[in-house]
């Protein structure tokens, strides 16, 4: 005696029923056979978001000019015109620093201590604050050593 139900349409299938024998035979007693599973793959469809090097090219070509433009006439005191000419590279360091902060926004990239642009979080006022003195720092720091020039 069996200790189980009996599968009788497994047994004896219907007349009616042509799919019952395949099916009878594709089984086996436990359930489908291992080998014949597949394992399953994860596939992401979409390309991975970062920065391409014909974004990141005229980025760094304009920050490195601006640096340039800042730096020399600090480094070797060009005269009356210096000041005018680092307070220019000034302006295109931070048009370069603001336009690299917006194309790393668009591929997802997020100021650290910051959430990310779709998220319903609020940033930290400390961390808000933190940037904020660190920018008012810098400025103030180029500012006055570009006015010591005169």
């Amino acid at each position: 005696m069996e200790a189980g139900p009996r599968d009788t349409e497994q047994d004896a299938p219907e007349h009616g029923a042509p799919d019952a024998g395949r099916e009878a035979g594709s089984l086996s007693p436990d359930g489908p056979d291992e080998l014949d599973v597949t394992p399953e793959v994860e596939v992401e469809l979409r390309p991975a978001r970062r920065l391409r090097i014909w974004q990141l090219a005229p980025i760094v070509t304009l920050a490195a000019v601006g640096s340039l433009m800042f730096a020399f006439p600090l480094a070797f005191e060009f005269g009356d015109g210096g000041a005018v000419v680092a307070m220019l590279g000034l302006l295109i360091s931070c048009c370069a620093a603001g336009w690299s902060m917006m194309a790393a926004r668009r591929v997802g990239h997020t100021w650290p201590g910051l959430p990310s642009k779709g998220s319903s979080q609020r940033p930290d006022w400390r961390v808000v604050a933190l940037y904020a003195g660190v920018c008012a720092v810098l400025v103030a720091l180029a500012v006055w050593r570009v006015a010591r020039l005169r």
